[in-house]
């Protein structure tokens, strides 16, 4: 007899508020984590709460204001009705838990058990397609100490990262093919940036990421943690699913901190694609599953500014995934199908 299921559906996270103090709070959050900035803790507390955080919070509320909602942050309010859109299509119960900010994972672990006691195992679904350690890792890793602090009596398992999962790859197919319809010069598949030695700290090999020749293309055991190999893969399988030509298409990654980010960026692309001929321009974000602060304002908004000024003429982006029913769906079928052909997707404990 198979276990006793619930879901949690797990996000970044966002301020509670667009008020400075409710920023500088998320931030310090944030950027305190070890797995975003790796830097030892002493210089990294002198880094944020003495140089970032200060100089950051203004201006993030700020941006912040420009896309906040009636109902609160988007991310969040995408992120509740995600689980109202699944919790539809399943008997067992969902909740949602962000890796900063509100809901916390005790939170959501407290809750799931309030409305069912018995539950026997909690199916943890970080909502990250790629692996990274200040992503997919860090949540897990946060999720995993709040349940071992209070000794839930449930099992906790976390369903791998999506990237090349069919179901993943179709709805997100699905999603930008209305947008193929209209006349575009290119295609930008904008994933969000990590450092470099990020890529190096995961590779399990210690010896493939950024350092072997078109590391990416060569087989290795370390693509399973190897952020840049999965977007590229991403992009692969989502361009031969719409049969896009080889050079309407093309990857840049955003929100740098510094340097020794991945490259191309995107900001430096935004500029240099009208002077390339590329006038009209669509842009989808992979990396994230729920419209937020770096899709609605980073490329919806600076971004398009920046193309426009630069001498483009059109600029799209294409929604993420949200509620897509195809997306919905596959979600709910990873669930359903849990124990069976799906068992390969959960990362056990």
């Amino acid at each position: 007899m198979s276990p006793k299921k619930a879901v949690l559906l797990m996000n970044l996270g966002s301020p509670d508020s667009t008020e400075v103090k409710d920023v500088k709070k998320y931030l310090n959050e944030f950027l305190m984590d070890g797995r975003v900035i790796d830097y030892p803790y002493l210089f990294r507390k002198l880094l944020v709460q003495g140089i970032i955080v200060p100089f950051r919070s203004p201006k993030s509320a700020e941006a912040y204001k420009t896309i906040w909602t009636d109902e609160g942050s988007p991310l969040v309010v995408l992120t509740k009705q995600l689980q109202a859109s699944l919790q539809e299509k399943l008997s067992a119960p969902v909740e949602i838990a962000m890796r900063y900010g509100n809901p916390s994972p005790e939170q959501a672990f407290d809750k799931l058990l309030e409305r069912d006691s018995e539950i026997e195992e909690v199916i943890a679904i970080p909502l990250y397609p790629h692996y990274a350690m200040s992503s997919y890792e860090t949540a897990v890793e946060h999720a995993k100490a709040a349940f071992a602090k209070k000794k839930y009596p449930f099992k906790l398992n976390f369903i791998k990262p999506f990237y090349n999962e069919f179901h993943y790859i179709q709805a997100m197919a699905d999603n930008m093919k209305n947008y193929l319809q209209q006349d575009y010069d290119h295609i930008l598949f904008s994933y969000h940036g990590i450092p470099e030695r990020h890529i190096k700290k995961s590779d399990i090999t210690g010896k493939h990421c950024l350092q072997v020749e078109n590391c990416c293309r060569v087989p290795s055991e370390a693509h399973d943690y190897c952020y840049r190999h999965q977007c590229f893969e991403t992009t692969k399988l989502i361009a031969a699913t719409l049969r896009l030509p080889a050079l309407k298409y093309s990857i840049a990654f955003q929100s740098r901190l510094g340097r020794g980010w991945l490259q191309p960026f995107t900001d430096i692309r935004l500029e240099e694609m009208p002077k390339e001929g590329i006038k009209k321009l669509l842009v989808i974000c992979p990396a994230f599953v729920s419209d937020c602060l770096e899709t609605l304002e980073e490329i919806a908004e600076r971004g398009k500014e920046s193309f426009l000024e630069a001498g483009g003429e059109e600029f799209t982006m294409i929604p993420c995934l949200n509620t897509h029913p195809m997306w919905v769906e596959a979600l709910s079928e990873w669930i359903n199908e849990y124990g069976e052909t799906s068992r390969q997707m959960i990362l056990e404990q």
